[in-house]
């Protein structure tokens, strides 16, 4: 008897009536069928996949670029606002977008969009306007925003000058830092510094006779900004010399100064403001009790139970978390 030569039953659905070949029971044509749905699948299921990713991407570009973009502190300069092992969240919508909003400054175009100006005492982010190997307007830097536009600025004495009025400077205590792994200690004097419209933050002095404590009067110029590190004698700020790459007679690059003293940021050239800490991470060694004594005294107390408790469960890795430090707004 010939082979039946229709269907007995549907085929799975998205598949075309497929008729069986002379020769071809209804079984293997189902087993056929099958076989190419699985097929389809696996083939669905990677392009899917595949999808998935180019959208987290792009979604990510957009946050990174519009939104917010995180960072981590390598050195020191910004103590005791930020840590070395810091990571934080930088707001790029605070003072408009430019060029250097964009991974790799890629969009090139000049000035800013939705241009907002800063706020004297803001913690931002922006594109040194040096070159320390990486090309001009390319480094990340993060400095407090001291002179506005048509602004004086000078250090005497260690003591910082706006417009020729010297701003209110309050000891708190002598402190520490260092010492992690058999390293050096260095001790400083904290400070309160009131700026000019109210902004209070914390300052580090080695002493008041450093190299960048007594300085020339510096004019900011229009659509500029003087920046300083709240670890006044440990830090390449606004004071110091710009540094740019200079060829050697052997063809090799090395890092050398201006020769004129002070440096601005170009409004174009920031980045984003710094907002809060979403981690922070010593990789070796310890603080002998620096952090707490960064805090408020009940906030400090806090923060050593916090990090023993932390320290003890994170106990089998090299470093340690300061959980006292996870969230904290940057002021």
């Amino acid at each position: 008897m010939p082979p039946d030569p229709c269907y007995i039953r549907a085929p799975p659905a998205g598949f075309p009536p497929v008729r069986p070949s002379l020769g071809e029971t209804m079984d293997s044509v189902m087993a056929r069928n099958i076989r190419g749905q699985k097929a389809r699948q696996q083939d669905g299921g990677w392009g899917e996949t595949t999808r998935t990713v180019v959208y987290a991407v792009l979604i990510a570009l957009v946050v990174r670029t519009f939104a917010f973009e995180p960072f981590n502190i390598p050195s020191g300069s910004m103590i005791p606002t930020l840590l070395v092992g810091d990571y934080l969240f930088v707001s790029k919508y605070s003072y408009g977008y430019s060029k250097h909003s964009f991974p790799m400054s890629a969009i090139g175009f000049s000035g800013r969009i939705f241009e907002s100006v800063p706020q004297r005492g803001d913690v931002a982010v922006f594109k040194y306007p040096g070159d320390q190997g990486e090309g001009i307007h390319r480094t990340d830097y993060i400095k407090r925003i001291i002179g506005l536009p048509g602004d004086t600025v000078q250090v005497k004495a260690g003591l910082l000058y706006i417009n020729d009025k010297p701003v209110e400077r309050t000891r708190i205590d002598d402190t520490v830092q260092g010492g992690g792994g058999g390293g050096p200690i260095t001790r400083s004097t904290l400070y309160n510094e009131t700026l000019p419209g109210g902004v209070t933050h914390r300052i580090l002095e080695e002493s008041d006779n450093e190299r960048f404590d007594n300085t020339e009067v510096f004019k900011v110029p229009p659509g500029h900004l003087f920046v300083m590190g709240d670890n006044r004698d440990n830090s390449a700020d606004s004071r110091s010399f710009l540094t740019f790459m200079e060829r050697m007679p052997d063809g090799r690059m090395r890092p050398a100064e201006s020769k004129v003293q002070g440096w601005y940021v170009p409004m174009e050239n920031l980045v984003g403001r710094a907002e809060f800490l979403f981690f922070s991470y010593v990789e070796a060694g310890y603080e002998p009790g620096f952090t707490e004594r960064l805090l408020p005294s009940w906030l400090g107390v806090v923060g050593r139970i916090l990090d023993g408790i932390g320290n003890f469960i994170t106990a089998p890795f090299e470093g340690r978390i300061r959980w006292s430090r996870l969230g904290q707004a940057i002021r």
